[in-house]
C-alpha cells in the first residue's frame, strides 16, 4: 500500500481518488476549505432582455456586457452570467432549463423597504417574511420569483 497521498491536498495514506472517503474514515482533521467563495452562477433564461430588465429594476443589479455580447448581472463580487435557451455556451449543465434556480440573496435593505419596492414593482411575493437559516447563521426572507418563474429569496441576517 502507498503512503503517498492521491493529491497535492490530501494527507499520506489517503486511498480515495477525491480524498473524501479519507476523511469519512479517519480522525485526521480536514484540510482548510478548499473552496473559497462563489464567482459566478449560470443562469439559463428565456429572454437576455427580459432577465436584465428585472435584475437591474428589481434588485439593482448591473448588467455587464463581457466578450463582444455576452451578458451577466454584477452584484457584490459575484454575477450571473446569462444563457438564452437554445444558446448556451460550452460547456453547459447537462440540462440547462429556465426556471430551475433557487437562491438566497443577502441584503442590507430592511425587508419590509424590499417588500415595499417588490409590490411598488408588480411583484407578487410567495412567501414571507419568514425566519429561515442561512450559511453564517439565521435569516428572516421573502421569497419571490423572475421572469423565467426560479426562485428569489431575499434575506437580511437576524443580529443576535
Amino acid at each position: 500500500m502507498s503512503t503517498l497521498p492521491c493529491c497535492a491536498i490530501c494527507p499520506p495514506g489517503c486511498q480515495s481518488r477525491c480524498g473524501a472517503g479519507f476523511w469519512r474514515n479517519s480522525s485526521q482533521t480536514p484540510p482548510p476549505r478548499l473552496i473559497r467563495r462563489l464567482d459566478h452562477i449560470v443562469m439559463t433564461v428565456k429572454s437576455i432582455k427580459d432577465t436584465t430588465k428585472f435584475y437591474s429594476k428589481i434588485l439593482g443589479m448591473e448588467v455587464m456586457t463581457f466578450k463582444e455580447d455576452r451578458k451577466a448581472l454584477c452584484f457584490g463580487d459575484q454575477k450571473f452570467n446569462l444563457h438564452e435557451v437554445g444558446k448556451e455556451f460550452e460547456p453547459k449543465a447537462a440540462h440547462p432549463v429556465p426556471g430551475s434556480l433557487d437562491i438566497c440573496l443577502i441584503t442590507e435593505v430592511p425587508l419590509e423597504e424590499m417588500i415595499q419596492h417588490l409590490k411598488a414593482c408588480d411583484v407578487p411575493i410567495e412567501e414571507g417574511p419568514v425566519p429561515r437559516t442561512g450559511a453564517k447563521g439565521p435569516i428572516m426572507s421573502i421569497y419571490f420569483r423572475d421572469p423565467d418563474r426560479n426562485l428569489i429569496e431575499v434575506s437580511n441576517y437576524i443580529s443576535s
